[in-house]
């Protein structure tokens, strides 16, 4: 079981060497983290984009372009269609976010002919190594889905199973968070949690444990669930991923984590797709997309197995 991005990118090592495109690749930050993932032998990489400008950004950078493809389109739009059918068609494992704004790339992404639709609702999976946590926390949905309803959520949860197998983890805790941790009718998001836990427990959604509503202190903290004596509870400060009602709660606790907590490491995909798909934001930091890339490949290589 992996406990950190150490262990993820150890894992990389006994898969098949996968390649990740990238759309409108003229961009220094993910010039840079495809050329380290080239050199941790994370990944290679095909680069789509104005060819010129990718060599220009890439001698400023003192990257060395020659173990690389390049493929010349200097349309962005055109650029991002050519890039993801690289993964559309099986030439690439992997799909990232280069210079585009998020609202074309992810319409490439839904490309009725060349994208990477499943028929199965989108959603993000966001994984942190926090220091005095034991496990990797694997946090959803924090940017893609607004407000997920019951059937979201078994979505989400699907979508996020391959992801956490991907890193060792089987059968993994899922904490349906709410402000408390009892059902409440007034509060919907501890009806749809109890409603999850159910269905679990009914084997309508498999291969994880379910155990909601929980406060985020009695999903993350053994003592927090030891004081408030939880110990009925199959999560007791263990969760594994942690399931948001809506994408305020996820994103707020996503950045205090990432931007309170010293030393926290993290890494982020897109789900729901037909190959892993790798949407950092410009703000994040160089070691965020290198992770971001290492997750994508030991999750490439799940999605391969099951193929």
């Amino acid at each position: 079981m992996s406990k950190g991005f150490d262990d993820i990118i150890s894992k990389v090592s006994e898969c098949s060497v996968k390649t990740v495109s990238v759309a409108v690749a003229e961009d220094s930050a993910v010039l840079e983290a495809v050329k380290a993932a080239k050199e941790r032998n994370i990944a290679n990489a095909i680069l789509v984009g104005d060819e010129a400008k990718i060599r220009e950004v890439a001698s400023s950078i003192n990257m060395d372009l020659s173990g690389f493809e390049i493929i010349h389109e200097p349309d962005m739009i055109a650029a991002s269609l050519k890039a993801v059918s690289l993964a559309h068609e099986g030439k690439a494992d992997m799909y990232m976010k280069g210079l585009i704004d998020t609202k074309n790339f992810l319409k490439s992404v839904l490309d009725k002919e060349v994208g990477l639709r499943t028929g199965s609702p989108l959603s993000h999976v966001c994984v942190f190594e926090v220091p005095g946590i034991e496990q990797l926390l694997f946090l959803t949905d924090v940017a893609f889905m607004t407000y997920p309803t019951l059937e979201d959520k078994v979505n989400i949860i699907k979508n996020t199973l391959p992801v956490t197998k991907a890193c060792g983890i089987n059968c993994p805790k899922i904490a349906p968070l709410a402000a408390v941790e009892v059902v409440n009718p007034k509060m919907p998001a501890t009806v749809e949690a109890s409603e999850l836990t159910r269905m679990c427990a009914e084997g309508q959604i498999t291969d994880c444990v379910i155990d909601g509503p929980l406060s985020l202190d009695l999903a993350i903290d053994p003592e927090a669930a030891k004081h408030k004596g939880a110990t009925d509870r199959k999560i007791q400060g263990d969760a594994d991923i942690l399931l948001f009602p809506d994408i305020h709660a996820g994103n707020l606790v996503y950045k205090a984590i990432v931007h309170m907590v010293p030393g926290v490491k993290n890494g982020c995909i897109l789900t729901g797709t037909k190959v892993p798909v790798i949407l950092t934001s410009r703000s994040d930091t160089f070691e965020t997309k290198v992770n971001s890339l290492a997750l994508a490949a030991v999750v490439a290589e799940e999605m391969k197995k099951k193929a």
